[in-house]
């Protein structure tokens, strides 16, 4: 496919743990001296429940900073339609959306952001990113975005952001080829402030026809609707010493989580004080 494609023409010197590649003509890529910090591209996974064997196998990290000139935004769906597919099977994100999100986000890789960050869809830092990172204007002046060595990390993180945030949690609820309750969920969710933020995603997906993207991926076996987990609820006591953070590793459940789960409004603990905790069960 055309993602393939590209990665053979772009980076035949960088070793693609096993990704199979067809030949196309080599296109040159635009690369900065300054090397951006490592990033992990299965950093989040293990947090997400997602089985590695199902997800696109990411590229090497090529220790520089490298971009893909795309020209037009057909371009831009041809090349990265495939792991948006691929995300789609792994973490349940229609791929229509994630194309749609790229486009509008990044100017369909051409945006001023995206040129200098490889970020496709406007991901700010956010507490706890340790990666490289760069300033640009948004709603406010010199706002922090994430910063990828390589355009198939944005992708990726795009996925763990979405499906590793409880305020995001409903949106997995929905029928995975439904588009259009996507579009409208993200802006109720918060990742965009743009009142219009769901129709421009829709026209885009309509306009470009993504949604034949998830219908592929719907014939090819994945359920449409998310089977329900079955959780155990049990408490905790807070004991001294005890701190969210300790309570979210014992359990394996997000601190985001149990300050929902429990109404709390900071991560103060009490010694005594019941909190509830909800985990999958284990079969």
């Amino acid at each position: 496919m055309m993602l393939k494609k590209t990665f053979l023409g772009v980076f035949i010197f960088i070793f693609l743990a096993g990704c199979g590649t067809k030949k196309r003509t080599v296109r040159k890529v635009t690369s900065d001296t300054k090397s951006a910090r490592v990033y992990n591209p299965n950093s989040g996974i293990e947090a997400t429940k997602v089985k590695k064997a199902a997800l696109y196998p990411m590229p090497a990290d090529p220790g520089r900073f490298v971009r893909f000139p795309i020209s037009t935004t057909q371009e831009y769906i041809e090349t990265f339609s495939e792991i948006a597919q691929y995300e789609m099977r792994a973490f349940g994100i229609p791929a229509s959306i994630t194309l749609a999100q790229g486009i509008l986000e990044s100017g369909s890789g051409r945006g001023e952001l995206t040129q200098k960050t490889n970020n496709h869809f406007g991901i700010k830092c956010h507490s706890g990113w340790q990666g490289e990172y760069d300033f640009h204007d948004d709603d406010e002046r010199g706002e922090c975005f994430r910063k990828y060595n390589h355009p198939m990390y944005s992708f990726r993180d795009h996925s763990i952001f979405l499906s590793s945030r409880s305020r995001y949690a409903f949106l997995f609820n929905y029928r995975r080829d439904d588009y259009k309750k996507w579009a409208y969920g993200l802006k109720k969710a918060g990742y965009a402030t743009d009142k219009k933020y769901p129709q421009k995603l829709i026209s885009l997906i309509e306009k470009f026809n993504l949604a034949a993207y998830d219908t592929e991926v719907v014939r090819g076996g994945l359920d449409v609707v998310r089977k329900p987990k079955q959780y155990e609820v049990f408490t905790h006591i807070i004991e001294r010493g005890d701190t969210l953070y300790g309570i979210s590793k014992k359990y394996g459940i997000s601190i985001d989580e149990i300050k929902r789960l429990n109404g709390l409004k900071s991560t103060n603990l009490n010694i005594g004080q019941v909190i509830n905790i909800r985990k999958p069960k284990t079969k």
